[in-house]
């Protein structure tokens, strides 16, 4: 018999579960909703204890399955880290795997709450939100205006440490099987985490293991209220094992992938965090233009080889530096959706010393940029300088992905066009033809953008490329496409080969 510990995200109590529970129940299943403390002085350890507590009361035998919804994710881990061995299976309702040494507050949408943690004197509860507000928490797709006012009028102030408290995990629980309901109408899918554990970064790659399976439910984010009856079935069938698998791509990982075109090694040369490749010296050492190539992600912080030492953008790199150019590629700190200000101060950063290298012309620089790193391209849209020659991006996300809330206005590419600004370089995109919906949708409103506002924008289409077409699928379009965005970067820089 499987026996369901329910918990739900930020602001709401075991009631939000109470028509789920019915039908569990009807179905010969346990259900136990939890009501972790809403006490101001409360932690993420406090809610962990909760938790615990309800699984120690219970009674084996009984295959234990923990349900933790949004927020909730993190107490269920972290009561899953302690009592390993009664858990059977862990349920992640609309909800991202957080990592050891996560706060909750990285994945909260609502970018009120990031500055009222910043308050002065130290933040307060934080007040939950308003019937119109909560679709600034998550889709309110299939919520009635009688169910959103139920949720407001049962809902209680988050106690900010639960937010800011660092998750701890001793990786006891590593090898529980785990469900993943993705709830689509906030735009994330089954389709898109496979992409992304086909082309994302590597530590997607874990969501192909066999004991994770995965479901879909077409509604918002609150789907105990939006489809009950549907969510209690969809809980009854991970508990049964079931949920689609993902596969990963076979051997190492592709980043370690050799880049599709030869490219020899050439003179490289460290500057903390910007590695310079540099082209064969001629007769005249003038300084060369430059191209600093900025990874995507996001990325795990203890990524070894970090991403300046893999295959692709030594490739990239070494190409530019072999067609006379300076090939720059920077290590930036990109590793959560809440990290785009550190990672834009760490590119900010690079540029500058990049143009400080004897090496370099800094009147003539360009700017490359990768995936999920382009949203950082929103700055240098917003206020060009001039020595900013051209800003390339290659299959990149070009306005903040649903549920990427937390992102915050500055970094949303779309928008900065929209606004205007400077006089803007040549901007030269890369767009993969098989893309992802999600991020396709993104550049789409880009390429819209600019025609709206007659931005000067070259599009170099690779038809039946996927997104990381370089080492996925490299043949000769894609290797016909990064020679011509090359060369098409490098013209813009006033050297042609």
């Amino acid at each position: 018999m499987s026996v369901f510990i329910l918990v739900s995200g930020p602001f709401t109590d075991g009631r939000i579960w109470s028509e789920v529970i019915r039908r569990l129940r009807e179905s010969g299943a346990e259900a136990h909703p939890v009501t972790l403390s809403s006490r101001p002085e409360a932690d993420l350890e406090t809610h962990v204890e909760d938790v615990v507590r309800l699984i120690d009361s219970l009674e084996p035998p009984g295959e234990l399955v923990l349900v933790g919804h949004d927020y909730a994710v993190h107490p269920v881990l972290g009561a899953a880290d302690r009592r390993p061995e009664r858990v059977a299976r862990i349920v992640y309702l609309d909800a991202a795997p957080p990592q050891d040494g996560d706060a909750a507050l990285a994945l909260v949408p609502d970018a009120s709450v990031h500055e009222l943690m910043r308050a002065e004197g130290g933040p307060g509860p934080v007040p939950p939100p308003e019937p119109a507000e909560w679709q600034l928490w998550g889709s309110t797709e299939g919520l009635s205006a009688q169910r959103l006012e139920l949720l407001s009028r049962l809902a209680a102030p988050q106690p900010p440490r639960t937010l800011t408290q660092p998750l701890r995990l001793t990786g006891a629980a590593a090898a529980v099987p785990t469900s993943g309901i993705l709830c689509t109408a906030g735009g994330m899918t089954v389709e898109l985490v496979e992409a992304l554990v086909r082309t994302g970064p590597p530590q997607f790659r874990k969501l192909a293991d066999p004991r994770v399976g995965f479901f879909e439910l077409a509604t918002g984010h609150w789907p105990m209220l939006s489809c009950p009856d549907e969510l209690a079935d969809v809980l009854l069938r991970a508990a049964a094992g079931e949920g689609r698998r993902l596969t990963a791509p076979e051997g190492e990982s592709p980043f370690l992938r050799p880049f599709p075109l030869d490219t020899p090694e050439r003179p490289r040369v460290r500057n903390r965090h910007v590695d310079l490749h540099l082209p064969e010296p001629g007769e005249a050492q003038e300084p060369r233009p430059a191209v600093l190539f900025v990874h995507g992600g996001p990325v795990p912080p203890d990524l070894v080889p970090e991403p300046r030492d893999w295959p692709f953008y030594l490739g990239y790199a070494r190409y530019a530096a072999s067609l006379g150019a300076v090939g720059a590629v920077v290590e930036h700190r990109l590793h959560g959706i809440s990290d785009y200000a550190q990672a834009a101060d760490d590119v900010a950063e690079a540029v500058e010393l990049l143009r400080a290298d004897p090496s370099v012309d800094a009147r003539r620089i360009a700017l490359w940029i990768f995936s999920g790193a382009g949203l950082l391209a929103a700055d240098w849209i917003t206020a060009p300088p001039p020595w900013l020659r051209c800003l390339a991006l290659t299959y990149p996300i070009l306005a903040p992905l649903p549920g990427w809330g937390a992102v915050g206005p500055r970094f949303d590419p779309v928008g900065a066009l929209r606004a205007g600004g400077g006089m803007l370089p040549p901007l030269v995109l890369t767009r993969a033809g098989l893309e992802t919906p999600q991020i396709a949708a993104t550049v789409e409103e880009f390429v819209a953008a600019a025609e709206e506002t007659k931005a000067p924008l070259e599009i170099i289409d690779v038809p039946h490329g996927h997104h990381g077409f370089e080492i996925h699928e490299p043949t000769d379009e894609s290797r016909e496409a990064i020679s011509r965005a090359l060369r098409t970067v490098l013209a813009h820089l006033g050297r042609s080969s």
